[in-house]
């Protein structure tokens, strides 16, 4: 039989039912595991590297190549453009430090050009590198601060003719202030030339600033933070290409007792005072520890703790529910509105009388008249006698104290200053200086009539009645009560009060103090400095033996 012969043309396509091959290893009956993606904490090999790489792109100018290695990279993008453009950086070098687990410290040596003006800037910055959760990759975290270790959300660096004429800023007695002699008046200068420049008469030069972002500068008084998030801050200039003309502007400081109030307050890591003159609202002094940072001093948002209780007594005294001498109840405990409330160590004071509660801090005997006020009473006994919650002109940015209408426990809370109430050591000195002159004197740091300001008033003084028990209350809380080891030595028209005010997740509470002697008034706290008779205490006392 003849052979068939094999079809010509192509081969037809053969079938099968065997399943199509798989890309990948030949790996016969096993299926292929993903790599898995690397987690914990970056390397310090791994730290050293993605920093440089990072600064590296940034001084070469390539902004999206140094954003791409961040974990936020349309952000980092815009900043590090901005800081070419509108900065007007002709040229940076980056100089990595030496790092401290995922921090990279580094050094900053940038060449300013503009308009013909030359002008070398250096400073400090440091970055942290994350390793992103989802890829495992090794990026810089990215932070304002990364660019410049002032900025924030929304800032931007600019050079240019300065938006406002430089000022000289002098005190009271015509001395000048000057950064350099008073680090604390950092923000308040800053805060006096963006608001005053235009009014006095100097011509502006070309500066590096910081321009703050419009949503930092909206009106701070209802959302002012304790760490200054939300606060306004002022333009600040960082490099001076060619200096303007100054115009001169008088404050009310005193630049004497503002250096024994840095002095002061320097003595702790963490501070803020203020003084004033209780017989006119004139700011003396005011200082920040640490002084290069947010104004706590004036825009601070805290609870006071038992400071507060000198306005809840006010209230209670006007109202007929508690006097000096007059006997007032100070238990161990009080329930109200499902809240437990304790004194510190749990004390209690048996057979006592109000200005024992008073002088020793009792909370219970607070609490207990929760139930005989009105939710809006203590609200409105601050803002109408005191003008707490009214809008402050002092001719900076301030936070003007809150005390908003509460109920239940948060209303109990509010009578020992906890709950929803707010303030800080200048709203803290204006009580103490209302319960001294009789009369609430809005604070100020510029004569209204400059710019032709309103200053807030009360509704009405204090009564004498009142006035005078608040001031024996003070008094003996000074000589022989929380307040007397601070205040010992002093003499005069003497008058204190301390607080603790306990935050949650903080181990220890803020320390408060409020005082006043002769007309001298002051205000000092310490933000986890524990009780207020011995952190902040001796920052007020010093402050009132300058009186001496």
């Amino acid at each position: 039989m003849r052979p068939r012969r094999p079809p010509t043309g192509p081969a037809p396509a053969l079938r099968s039912a065997a399943p199509p091959a798989r890309s990948g290893p030949a790996t016969k009956g096993c299926a292929v595991r993903p790599v898995p993606v690397k987690t914990g904490p970056p390397s310090a090999v791994e730290v050293r590297a993605t920093a440089r790489d990072f600064l590296d792109a940034w001084a070469a100018g390539v902004p999206d190549r140094a954003a791409a290695l961040t974990d936020d990279r349309e952000a980092a993008a815009t900043a590090l453009t901005g800081y070419r453009k509108d900065a007007h950086i002709a040229k940076v070098s980056l100089k990595p430090g030496t790092p401290t687990g995922a921090t990279m410290p580094f050094s900053v040596s940038a060449e300013i050009s503009y308009e013909g003006k030359r002008a070398t800037w250096t400073y400090g910055s440091e970055l942290g590198v994350v390793r992103e959760k989802k890829t495992g990759k090794v990026l810089v975290g990215w932070r304002p601060t990364v660019v410049h270790p002032d900025l924030r959300g929304g800032d931007t660096l600019k050079t240019g003719e300065a938006e406002t004429p430089p000022i000289k800023a002098v005190d009271r007695n015509g001395a000048a202030l000057t950064q350099k002699e008073h680090p604390a008046l950092r923000e308040v200068l800053a805060g006096l030339r963006e608001r005053y420049g235009d009014r006095a008469g100097g011509t502006a030069g070309v500066e590096l600033w910081i321009a703050r972002a419009d949503e930092a500068k909206a009106d701070a008084g209802s959302r002012a933070q304790a760490d200054g998030k939300d606060a306004e801050r002022p333009d600040e200039t960082l490099k001076v290409l060619s200096k303007g003309t100054p115009g001169t502007l008088r404050t009310t400081l005193d630049s004497k007792l503002q250096t024994i109030t840095e002095k002061a307050a320097g003595k702790r890591p963490k501070a803020a005072a203020v003084v004033l003159d209780s017989s006119t609202g004139e700011i003396l002094a005011a200082a920040n520890s640490p002084a290069h940072g947010f104004n706590t001093a004036f825009q601070g948002s805290f609870a006071p703790g038992s400071t507060m209780k000198v306005i809840t007594s006010a209230l209670l005294i006007d109202k007929g529910l508690a006097a000096y001498g007059e006997p007032h109840p100070c238990p161990k405990y009080v329930t109200y509105g499902g809240w437990k409330f304790q004194n510190d160590d749990k004390f209690e004071i048996k057979n006592g009388t109000f200005e024992q509660s008073f002088a020793r801090s009792c909370n219970t005997a607070f609490i207990s008249q929760a139930e005989k006020l009105d939710n809006d009473e203590l609200t409105k006994e601050a803002r109408d006698v005191f003008g707490i919650g009214r809008i402050w002109g002092i001719g900076v940015p301030s936070f003007d104290g809150a005390v908003p209408v509460q109920t239940g426990a948060q209303k109990a809370a509010s009578l020992i200053g906890q709950g929803g109430v707010r303030m800080n050591p200048l709203t803290m000195a204006s009580v103490a200086a209302t319960v001294r002159s009789g009369a609430f004197h809005q604070p100020y740091i510029v004569d209204p009539s400059v710019d032709n300001r309103q200053l807030a008033k009360s509704s009405h003084p204090l009564s004498a009645d009142t006035a005078k028990q608040l001031r024996s209350l003070m008094r003996l809380t000074a000589t022989s009560g929380t307040a007397a080891e601070a205040m010992a030595g002093l003499d005069g028209k003497i008058g204190a009060k301390t607080g603790s005010a306990e935050v949650d997740g903080q181990k220890k509470p803020n320390g408060w103090f409020t005082a006043y002697r002769n007309d001298l008034a002051a205000a000092a706290v310490v933000p986890a400095g524990g009780h207020g008779g011995s952190s902040a205490g001796p920052i007020v006392a010093q402050i009132l033996r300058s009186a001496d």
